[in-house]
């Protein structure tokens, strides 16, 4: 199974991975058009931001070197179970950053098992569009993920859903 969520986010098709949170729809973050199906399997307008899920800071901090300067709130605060919106003065994966280009949203959930081997593996970002509801609807009407390589079962998010919290720069300072 890990092998083959590994080749479908490479091939830019969507797989369901449970994280710290939440199930997260996702593909890679290197291509546009894999970006816009997961927005249209998701009907997520593409105005609205996805933020970018990676495995460890290491990876995140080489897909988005800027965020070297927020640096000190990153380790604070992840691994964890929070999407951050920092700057982005680069306008680094604009496709996932909806009206707002100057800013980019980053997750690095604590992950185990089949989840965290396909995200190590896969190695760059991945846009992660949450949401339990939906991949249990996805799953019952699969035809897109069929195509793809379905689902990494690792078990329930470890953390209750709805845990999933948004900070915004300058909040760990309040």
């Amino acid at each position: 199974m890990i092998d083959r969520a590994v080749e479908a986010i490479r091939a830019g098709r969507p797989v369901i991975l449970p994280t710290d949170t939440v199930y997260g729809l996702c593909t890679t973050a290197s291509s546009a058009q894999a970006v816009e199906a997961l927005y249209r399997l998701k009907g997520r307008p593409g105005t609205q931001p996805t933020a970018i899920l990676a495995g460890d800071l290491d990876a995140l901090f080489e897909a988005v070197p800027e965020l070297r300067a927020s640096e000190r709130i990153l380790r604070a605060l992840l691994p964890g179970p929070y999407t951050l919106v920092l700057p982005n003065p680069a306008r680094r994966f604009p496709w996932l950053n909806g009206r707002r280009t100057d800013a980019i949203g980053v997750r690095v959930p604590e992950l185990c098992g089949d989840a965290a081997a396909v995200v190590r593996r896969r190695g760059g970002p991945l846009p992660s569009a949450a949401g339990a509801l939906l991949a249990v609807r996805l799953l019952a009407a699969a035809t897109d993920l069929a195509a793809g390589a379905g689902v990494v079962r690792a078990g329930a998010p470890t953390c209750e859903l709805g845990r999933h919290d948004l900070v915004e720069q300058g909040d760990a300072d309040r």
